[in-house]
């Protein structure tokens, strides 16, 4: 059952980071629209399509309230709650198997 544990564990630390790093490319998505990026940068692209496929939906079901776009931070938020969900969950979980 250890073995199951340790697999459970590994997962949700990968996890973890995964979600930790997809909130700094979020939050680098943010900053950098308060600039004017050159669309045809190589970073802003690559941020645009890592992005993208969260926050427009997010963005779609909220609307635009006075021109400012609260998608990141919602997008934020949902990370935020699957990393003290989900990731606790799967840490407890392991640790009642070891």
């Amino acid at each position: 059952m250890f073995i199951a544990g340790n697999i459970l564990e590994g997962i949700a630390h990968v996890l973890d980071w995964v979600l930790t790093i997809y909130m700094y490319i979020i939050i680098a998505r943010a900053l950098i629209s308060w600039v004017n990026p050159d669309p045809w940068n190589p970073i802003v692209r690559f941020l645009d399509r890592a992005t993208e496929p969260v926050l427009y939906p997010i963005r779609r079901q909220l609307g635009l309230g006075m021109g400012i776009d609260f998608s990141p931070l919602v997008a934020l938020l949902i990370i935020m709650f699957l990393q003290y969900a989900v990731v606790r969950s799967l840490f407890e979980m392991a640790a009642r198997m070891h």
